[in-house]
């Protein structure tokens, strides 16, 4: 019998847009009701998903925008947090994409709210007749600096972070910094980890902005109440986004597993799922940074100086460099899922001084075990010396 043999090669062209908006849901703005189509119609229709919280803030203004332009919309009100992103939540969104019953090019679903709603809407688009478009509007520092503006999708699964997901950015992603302005300060904190980590591994002139402004950024809530303070978060913004496309456009795919973005992402996503709901995304972020802080200060990548200095923004930021699970156990778990994850080898981006990073594959045992034991030393020196000044 004759064997026979195919081979389809095909290319899939992406092109979305991150756009910076004053005012989204002013009346007079267009920018929302046109995203994601070649033109506007009165007769447009919108499945808006949004948090229970933003709808709270900024639902009758929402409504009254859609009644101005003549949408017809149903609205999916979930309310968040990591426990409820899971696949159970994918399917609310999708059964308010059939109750609508929604076209399959022409009336993109609208994502409102954090990082964990966009990633939930992301992946029912994808899945919803394998491809419905979306626009993302993010609320939170997070979501505009870091789960807004990539390509990726994922829900938890069992005690795993974004074990389910898929690649398939949003049309568009609008980002209103005005948000902003109702966020707690530890959401704001919570997203400076994320804009941290793009400092410490590509952009020291980023890590020198956080270092002088990172106290008034979380008070002024990143608003510019001052002239000073409106520059600074300006720059503090335009970098960390900048920063994160230049990284994820040519890989968006993730094809190279070697990706700086990866740093603060080895151990934090189990020590953040072991930890629900004591650490936000950010927090656990940052508990891994300042581990892997430790690690490159180990091996002679960073000065004292250079890990001390990285641990003083930290605290300035008010954001948490130890956590209870930091032990061995817990890390070589981590650690281990981490390889899996990166097909087979570490592929551990550790920081090189401030500004740029390496990748490593030798992290040992024996390692984790002196590391974790300097960061609970660094922490508790910290804590005694915050204490004394209090």
């Amino acid at each position: 019998m004759m064997a026979h043999r195919w081979t389809v090669h095909a290319a899939l062209p992406v092109r979305y847009e991150v756009q910076m908006v004053d005012g989204l849901f002013d009346i007079d703005n267009p920018a929302l009701v046109e995203a994601g189509c070649a033109h506007h119609r009165r007769d447009a229709r919108r499945l808006v998903v949004i948090d229970a919280n933003v709808d709270r803030i900024y639902g009758d203004r929402i409504r009254a925008y859609l009644a101005h332009h003549g949408v017809e919309y149903l609205k999916v009100v979930l309310t968040i947090s990591e426990a409820e992103k899971t696949m159970d939540s994918v399917f609310r969104v999708v059964q308010g994409m059939d109750e609508l019953g929604i076209s399959r090019r022409h009336e993109p679903v609208i994502a409102i709210g954090g990082g964990v709603l966009l990633d939930i809407v992301g992946l029912a688009a994808s899945l919803y007749r394998r491809s419905t478009p979306y626009v993302r509007v993010p609320t939170t520092l997070i979501g505009l600096v870091d789960a807004g503006v990539g390509a990726k999708t994922g829900v938890n699964h069992g005690a795993h972070k974004n074990r389910l997901g898929t690649y398939f950015p949003a049309k568009v992603t609008l980002l209103d910094p005005s948000f902003l302005r109702t966020l707690d300060a530890r959401h704001i904190r919570n997203g400076l980890a994320e804009i941290l980590k793009i400092a410490l591994v590509k952009d020291r002139a980023l890590f020198e902005l956080l270092d002088r402004h990172g106290v008034s950024l979380v008070e002024e809530r990143m608003q510019g109440v001052t002239e000073d303070g409106a520059r600074a978060a300006a720059q503090v913004i335009e970098r960390a986004i900048t920063g994160m496309l230049e990284e994820l456009e040519p890989n968006l795919w993730e094809n190279k597993l070697e990706r700086v973005v990866d740093y603060g992402h080895t151990f934090s996503p189990t020590l953040e799922m072991l930890a629900l709901p004591d650490l936000l995304h950010g927090e656990a972020v940052n508990v891994d940074m300042a581990l892997t802080t430790v690690l490159s200060e180990q091996r002679g990548l960073i000065s004292a100086r250079e890990r001390d200095r990285i641990f003083a923004l930290m605290r300035k930021l008010d954001l948490p460099v130890h956590h209870r699970l930091c032990h061995p156990g817990v890390l070589e778990t981590a650690l281990a899922d981490t390889v899996r994850h990166r097909d087979g080898k570490q592929r551990m981006p550790l920081a090189i001084g401030v500004g740029a990073a390496c990748f490593v594959n030798d992290v040992q045992p024996a390692e984790l075990v002196t590391a974790a034991a300097s960061l609970r030393e660094l922490s508790a020196a910290g804590e005694q010396r915050e204490a004394a000044y209090a």
